[in-house]
């Protein structure tokens, strides 16, 4: 069972891009949608609203997978890139 980390990526004071990090193992398309909606879910019970998520896989640049829409996977990108995320542990389960 792979573990979770999950970072944020801020869009305005009140709006940010979640994006979740598979620490161990890989995932596939439909797994990736899968991890989304808990984590939207789990946002959604704390009373936040996620509009976009974006699950990452693989451990270096080469071969690193994002799945979510083109703006939230270039924005988390980017971010990933810049150094811009703290990760953070996180159970979804």
């Amino acid at each position: 069972m792979p573990s979770f980390v999950y970072g944020t990526v801020r869009e305005t004071p009140r709006t940010a891009i979640y994006a979740i990090r598979v620490k161990e193992g890989s995932v596939d398309p439909i797994e990736a949608g899968d991890i989304a909606e808990r984590m939207r879910e789990k946002l959604l019970a704390r009373g936040e609203r996620a509009t976009e998520v974006v699950v990452v896989v693989g451990d270096r640049k080469e071969t690193l997978r994002l799945y979510g829409t083109p703006y939230a996977v270039t924005r988390v990108r980017t971010a990933m890139f810049n150094a811009a995320i703290s990760w953070q542990p996180i159970e979804l389960d």
